[in-house]
């Protein structure tokens, strides 16, 4: 008979089974997952119902703290809106879709919490202007130290005009009246002051006349704008009363302009109403320098159906050249916002009625979104 041959040698012992070592490129796409999906169940959940300041989906993730060092945080975010505007003109119909704003922002603040600074750079595509001096946007450093004060340095959007100086992305509509895009919605490098107190807030500044880093120094200009608080301290009780007026008087080479304007808004729960006028002798706002003396006016009145749903109306008129008549530019708009995550996701429908006294009258149907990460 044939002897079996033991498996083990006498006096062997067995050996444990020897564990491959983790894959650390498994271990590194875990934690991928994992933060993708904690990030992702954080934006769902994610609840805004203040609809009347920039907010964005990913601020957490997207902010660092340093311990050491000069700059003790940094939160990069950026903005992205498009629209599909559907025109009718004299019955024919033209559909165009495009992207309204790309910006990528950079808000930092310095150790101790009372300077701040902020880059904003936006590559949407325009033919106004060259790729670099459309890049640049906001560019400035501010301080906090004087209480209810900041005095901010660098390039920024002037504070005359209340929708000229509102930032694009708490806007109501998809586009702002035809005074503030036309005599405002231009940004300045320059120095400026801003108080904020409960009955009165202003700013104040001194700028360089020039616009989006054309040229260095062409002229100075100052810009000055006062708010009255009657109501603001009666903690909401009566809603939020602001009443306003300012002037921006600058010269450009040998160009003198002047603008003045007037404000009034109202806020009460779900209602709010804003009014604004403006009178210009030359300008040098959004649309450029001119010297034209004009002038035009809008309301707005909006209600807040749900959280999340809200209802506009404006009426808008604009005289680009009171040397001329005949030729006022009335505009009438009916919006519709749904802001899913606030404004840092929403949704927006706009219809405009342009009836023009020195061109035919025209119809757009705006479609658009607003996404903030």
């Amino acid at each position: 008979m044939l002897e079996e041959t033991p498996l083990f040698e006498s006096g062997a012992t067995v050996e444990e089974p020897i564990e491959a070592p983790l894959d650390s490129s498994v271990h590194h796409h875990t934690k991928f997952y994992d933060e993708l999906y904690k990030n992702a169940h954080n934006v769902y959940n994610l609840q805004i119902e203040n609809t009347n300041v920039p907010s964005c989906l990913l601020k957490e993730p997207l902010t660092h703290t340093f311990e050491k060092g000069p700059i003790e945080s940094l939160h990069l975010w950026s903005v992205i809106q498009m629209n599909n505007s559907t025109n009718f003109d004299e019955g024919d119909t033209d559909n165009n879709f495009r992207v309204g704003l790309i910006n990528a922002l950079i808000d930092g603040k310095f150790r101790g919490g009372k300077e701040d600074f902020r880059i904003m750079l936006d590559p949407t595509p325009t033919h106004a202007r060259g790729f670099f001096q459309q890049f640049i946007q906001d560019f400035y450093v501010e301080t906090h130290r004087i209480p209810h004060h900041t005095i901010l340095v660098g390039n920024s959007r002037p504070g005359v005009g209340i929708e000229g100086a509102q930032s694009p992305y708490t806007l109501p509509l998809v586009s702002r009246s035809q005074i503030s895009r036309n005599l405002g919605n231009a940004r300045k490098f320059g120095v400026r002051v801003r108080g904020d107190y409960s009955l009165v807030d202003y700013d104040f500044g001194g700028y360089s006349s020039d616009t989006y880093f054309r040229e260095f120094f062409p002229g100075a200009e100052f810009d000055g704008w006062v708010n009255l608080k009657p109501l603001g301290k009666t903690n909401g009780k009566y809603g939020k009363l602001v009443t306003g007026g300012g002037i921006v008087s600058g010269k450009k080479h040998s160009t003198d302009y002047f603008v003045a304007g007037a404000y009034v808004g109202y806020e009460y729960k779900k209602l709010w109403m804003r009014a604004e006028y403006a009178n210009s002798d030359g300008s040098n706002g959004g649309d450029g320098l001119t010297n034209k003396k004009r002038q035009g006016w809008y309301a707005t009145i909006g209600y807040h159906i749900t959280k999340k749903l809200e209802a506009i109306l404006r009426y808008d008129e604009f005289d680009p050249d009171k040397s001329i008549s005949n030729n006022n530019r009335r505009e009438y708009t009916a919006g519709i916002n749904y802001y899913i995550k606030g404004q840092a996701l929403k949704l927006i429908l706009n219809y405009v009625f342009c009836q023009n006294q020195a061109s035919p009258d025209s119809h757009r149907i705006i479609v658009g979104t607003q996404i903030a990460l």
